[in-house]
């Protein structure tokens, strides 16, 4: 996909795989769609070097709502379900495959103008990572089980401003060999008030992961893995 400036277009039919179209602040929905950049087609990027793995695209919007207002330290919720209309039909696939595992991750970059920015060339740092915990139990068995909510908080710390959030889902289930590995994120628009002056170290996307990173190139089935080593930077944490 071309990056282009957003558009207040409707979206289309979407089928398969998932999608990060609904964001929570404090525990109040902020409307479906609202403030995402939801994609033509909800399936997933492979390409690590691919500008589609930035926002998905990342060229379409819903709706002309410029951001999200949140305040630095809010506790924030990315919703995901398999298609846009699939949220309350309780259908098995929903909000993701059960054999979909892999890591959530959430990333921010601070921008000028939300609504507007294109999102090559930003510079993004993370915030929030989950992967395998020591039970065997992998993130996205936790979003599946919280019915595609991954709960998360914004740094109390980052400065106020404008900001693209990329939330990203990785399924390692065809990972064994790259590309292989189904990468599915999504960005919304936000707008950050009460901040502080935290400037943590950043990464570009593409770039950040590569085709070979243990995190990308991964066996999910045999052995039964006990580590897994999520990719991308550490979290940021004031």
């Amino acid at each position: 996909m071309k990056n282009l400036l957003i558009t207040c277009s409707l979206l289309v039919g979407a089928s398969a795989h998932t999608i990060f179209q609904e964001l929570w602040v404090n525990g109040v929905a902020q409307g479906h769609t609202k403030g995402i950049r939801v994609p033509a087609y909800d399936g997933p990027i492979t390409d690590v070097t691919s500008n589609d793995v930035i926002c998905n695209g990342g060229q379409q919007h819903t709706e002309c709502t410029p951001q999200m207002q949140v305040k630095a330290g809010d506790k924030l919720t990315a919703e995901w379900h398999h298609t846009l209309d699939s949220g309350s039909t309780g259908e098995a696939q929903d909000p993701i495959d059960k054999g979909h595992l892999g890591p959530v991750m959430v990333y921010l970059a601070k921008v000028d103008d939300a609504l507007t920015t294109k999102v090559t060339g930003l510079k993004w740092f993370k915030i929030y990572e989950d992967g395998l915990d020591s039970k065997g139990q992998w993130a996205v068995t936790r979003l599946y089980n919280n019915k595609g909510k991954v709960n998360f908080t914004l740094p109390s710390c980052v400065q106020s401003g404008q900001y693209l959030l990329r939330a990203e889902l990785i399924a390692l289930h065809g990972a064994a060999s790259y590309p292989g590995a189904q990468l599915y994120m999504e960005c919304a628009q936000i707008n950050v008030t009460g901040g502080g002056s935290a400037n943590p170290p950043t990464v570009s996307f593409p770039g950040a992961y590569k085709g070979t990173d243990p995190g990308i190139k991964f066996q999910l089935f045999y052995p039964t893995p006990t580590t897994y080593t999520i990719p991308g930077p550490t979290a940021f944490k004031c």
